[in-house]
């Protein structure tokens, strides 16, 4: 296969494993009652507060290791997606 195609399949399976990670993510945070609504592309999961207010933007980074907001100032690992729902519901509930 041509080197530049084999990277560039490389890159759409990492961006669908990432869009998968965000999935579930969403998936956790909608069983505990949090709206979060993925991009067209899976690329990012905005996550509503539950007063009015401003959403949260979590993409997955780090290579894939870590969900992340807030400039990346918090983060979890995706390998625990039940436990960043906890973590993200509980911060928005504030």
């Amino acid at each position: 296969m041509n080197p530049i195609v084999a990277a560039a399949m490389a890159g759409l399976v990492a961006d669908k494993d990432e869009g998968d990670m965000l999935v579930r993510l969403r998936d956790r945070l909608t069983g505990l009652g949090v709206r979060a609504e993925l991009r067209e592309n899976n690329s990012a999961l905005m996550v509503h507060p539950a007063e009015p207010g401003l959403p949260v933007w979590v993409f997955v980074g780090y290579g894939g290791a870590y969900y992340s907001w807030q400039n990346a100032e918090r983060r979890h690992p995706t390998s625990d997606p039940e436990g960043a729902a906890n973590i993200l519901a509980e911060y928005m509930a504030r």
